[in-house]
């Protein structure tokens, strides 16, 4: 199966990460498992600069229902990273993030993903609608 994959102008927002020697795995690349921590790290520090995020009494928090991942090239430690983001779709409770791990000299990603947030209240763990405040900065990088 022939993956086509994205470029970085595809993405609005960037992260450097550096890979672990704990990344690679007996092949001597990196895991499957381990691009789907650096599509959440990536995530959650873009949620974190914008003040979206809080860990210990935030009223509404994301549970991720869905999410995938393209392996394009291997990657293998040490190497420098360049994540990208952006949300690809905007719901009412709900927000699909796109990601992608570049080599830091790279144009095309090694690796391409998704997650589905839905967001819920802490306390009922019941669906809750997105505030403007969070649609207003998930605007921002929007990039379907």
């Amino acid at each position: 199966m022939k993956i086509n994959p994205h470029k970085k102008i595809e993405y609005p927002c960037f992260y450097k990460l550096k890979t672990r020697w704990k990344d690679n795995d007996v092949y001597g690349h990196i895991n499957n498992v381990i691009y789907y921590e650096y599509f959440d790290t990536a995530v959650n520090l873009w949620l974190i600069e914008n003040d979206l995020l809080n860990f210990k009494s935030g009223k509404n928090i994301g549970f991720i229902v869905k999410s995938g991942c393209d392996f394009i090239s291997p990657i293998s430690h040490p190497s420098n990273l360049i994540i990208g983001i952006g949300a690809s779709a905007i719901g009412t409770s709900s927000v699909t993030y796109k990601s992608a791990v570049f080599k830091e000299n790279d144009e095309f990603a090694s690796a391409q993903g998704f997650f589905t947030h839905v967001y819920v209240n802490r306390t009922t763990q019941k669906a809750s609608p997105i505030s403007n405040e969070f649609r207003g900065k998930l605007n921002e990088i929007f990039k379907p």
